[in-house]
């Protein structure tokens, strides 16, 4: 189990002060039901207990237990980064996020699942906070429990979680090496998967920096804005410079890549319970240090 501890620094009903720190109805639930705990001064209060100043209040939460929905596949796991609440792997190219309909047992989720059993966790469910699309590598980060994960999605909300992408492409987006792309996107009418720019979309926003040339070669730094569904392929492709290798919007397939040259690099937020900023690198993954080899 783990446990939380605070001072009210006003008087509140527990629950409010409970919310103000980032509880969910929810999870009070879970705490009531699921054998969790509240304290104030060390005595059980249930959530209409009125705090005074000074009091000290203690939340223990429940172990989550397994995830029986999401089964283990025991492959090879790169992690970068962990502590007993969040933890982030570096994603190879080939792998979904979470399982789907066509894909149930190939995603990150099912093999971080797998190394939770390993590690033998009291909570193995899984909490994806960032996803990645099958075929761009890079960071990906979980929560390792319900609090962590509600706190790091408020976080996520309020644009807090800054990624950083490398994207490769052999002509230019534009005539500056640094700008915008905003422009809408939408489904594409003859296709369930691509996208494209289209009036009747949502707002995307893409910032692009053009970090270095290599031959004829483009290395771009990127940044969303916003969390559009292939969205810096959609919109560099727009622009007359598709990323190397993705063949689904126009990429030259000649440069030894067979997937988009997309690369999740970096991953920076602020620690939801240290107050530390947490920056994640991962480094490029060996198909696209070989397109520079060519």
């Amino acid at each position: 189990m783990m446990v939380f501890e605070w001072q009210a620094d006003e008087a509140l009903l527990t629950r409010t002060f409970l919310k103000h720190k980032g509880i969910s109805r929810r999870l009070l639930s879970r705490i009531k039901f699921h054998g969790g705990q509240i304290l104030v001064n060390g005595q059980e209060e249930n959530v209409r207990h009125q705090l005074t100043v000074g009091d000290k209040v203690t939340v223990i939460l429940p172990n989550e237990g397994k995830q029986e929905i999401i089964e283990a596949i025991h492959l090879p796991i790169d992690i970068l980064f962990e502590d007993d609440h969040y933890i982030a792997v570096n994603k190879p190219a080939g792998y979904t996020s979470i399982p789907s309909q066509y894909n149930p047992q190939g995603s990150m989720a099912n093999i971080l699942k797998a190394y939770y059993q390993r590690q033998d966790y009291d909570n193995q469910v899984i909490h994806v906070v960032t996803r990645l699309d099958r075929d761009t590598s890079g960071v990906m980060l979980f929560a390792k429990h319900a609090f962590a994960h509600g706190l790091i999605d408020q976080q996520m909300q309020q644009k807090g979680i800054e990624k950083t992408y490398l994207a490769i492409s052999d002509k230019r987006v534009s005539d500056f090496n640094h700008g915008f792309i905003d422009d809408p996107i939408a489904r594409s009418p003859r296709s369930i998967i691509e996208r494209r720019v289209h009036e009747s979309g949502q707002s995307a926003l893409t910032e692009y920096w053009l970090a270095e040339q290599v031959g004829a070669l483009k290395v771009y730094k990127v940044q969303l804005h916003t969390g559009r569904t292939h969205q810096i392929r959609v919109h560099f492709a727009f622009n007359g410079a598709p990323l190397i290798g993705d063949d689904l919007y126009g990429g030259q397939m000649d440069h030894g890549i067979q997937r988009q040259a997309l690369h999740c690099r970096s991953l920076k937020f602020k620690h939801q319970f240290t107050g530390e900023m947490i920056e994640i690198q991962a480094p490029l993954p060996e198909d696209i240090s070989a397109c520079f080899d060519i």
